[in-house]
């Protein structure tokens, strides 16, 4: 009888002990196991055994906020999976001594549970202290305009800086995310009539283009009239001196073998050029001054008809507008 007691006994021990040494891990968690005080291994997700008494897990520190309150808290299984760490709000000083408030969150996961564990007392407390003053070290040397202008800069200098200090704690910053940044209202106030006055100038700007371009396409516009004008004129002129050009050599061509001075053509286009113009002249008043050459080419009509005979002085002879005056007098 005693035996049977002793043995269901030791049965009981045994299952105690075996149930006390079986570990459940879940998924995406880890756990630290310490033998005799030193660090045996790590257990992964699923169903491990340790020995009891023996073996005895490690426990990390974690600090939380909750409601803007830190909450510290002790856990055996390490979450691997992507923590967001929200940290509060600081007062940070710019460049250019403009204080602002600037609060951000940063993504972090556990890589190595050892390392995470043995690194560092307070992880969470150390990922924040490290953010929280290389914050301030990279706001420290920008100007506040370049702040609003930089801020994926500023977050992917801030990932590097982070990552670098987090290899040796066993964990890998993801992503660090400037949130907000809160600026005094004199200030905010300030950036707008910036804002405001930067705005007026591109309308000038940008008004003052459209004036310049409206006036550089006129001035183009007038320089291809004058230059299409221009070439009008010039083909008119060509064409009235071919004109008169074929209208020598075909008075020269008459006068061939007829005249004794070969000028006597040219004295006769000249005086019916003359003859042309005198109704023009006859229209700007009563009377009219004529030259004494005038009277000699007029003259010369006489020789012309008897070269040319009577058909050809036709336009000569045509009646012409009343001349008064004489060749010696004028009004």
């Amino acid at each position: 009888m005693n035996t049977l007691i002793t043995l269901i006994a030791i049965a009981v021990l045994v299952a105690v002990f075996l149930s006390m040494g079986i570990t459940m891990i879940p998924q995406r968690r880890a756990q630290v196991i310490e033998r005799l005080g030193k660090y045996h291994r790590t257990l992964e997700p699923g169903l491990n055994l340790i020995i009891p008494f023996i073996d005895r897990p490690r426990a990390i520190t974690i600090l939380t906020f909750k409601n803007d309150q830190p909450v510290v808290r002790t856990e055996d299984k390490i979450d691997m999976r992507e923590v967001v760490l929200d940290f509060p709000s600081q007062s940070v000083i710019t460049q250019d001594n403009v204080g602002v408030q600037i609060d951000g969150v940063l993504y972090y996961q556990i890589m190595d549970p050892q390392a995470a564990v043995y690194g560092t007392e307070n992880l969470v407390l150390a990922i924040q202290t490290l953010a929280q003053t290389s914050l301030r070290s990279e706001i420290g040397t920008m100007e506040l305009d370049k702040i609003f202008e930089s801020r994926q800069e500023i977050n992917a200098r801030l990932q590097t800086v982070m990552d670098e200090a987090g290899n040796k704690w066993g964990l890998k910053v993801n992503r660090v995310e400037i949130r907000d940044i809160d600026t005094p209202q004199e200030i905010r106030e300030a950036m707008n009539q910036q804002m405001v006055a930067e705005r007026n100038r591109r309308a000038t700007v940008r008004e003052a283009e459209g004036y310049k371009e409206a006036e550089i396409q006129k001035a183009e516009g007038d320089k291809q009239a004058e230059i299409a004008k221009a070439e009008g004129q010039k083909q008119a002129a060509i064409l009235v001196a071919q004109g008169e050009k074929e209208a020598i050599q075909n008075v020269m061509a008459a006068l061939e073998g007829k005249a004794d001075d070969p000028m006597a053509g040219v004295q006769y286009l000249i005086a019916q050029r003359y003859i042309e113009m005198l109704p023009e002249l006859a229209k700007q008043g009563d009377r009219v001054f004529v030259p004494m050459e005038g009277t000699a080419l007029l003259g010369s009509l006489g020789g012309m008809r008897d070269l040319f005979g009577a058909g050809a002085m036709s336009s000569v002879d045509s009646p012409a507008a009343p001349v008064t005056g004489s060749p010696t007098q004028g009004s």
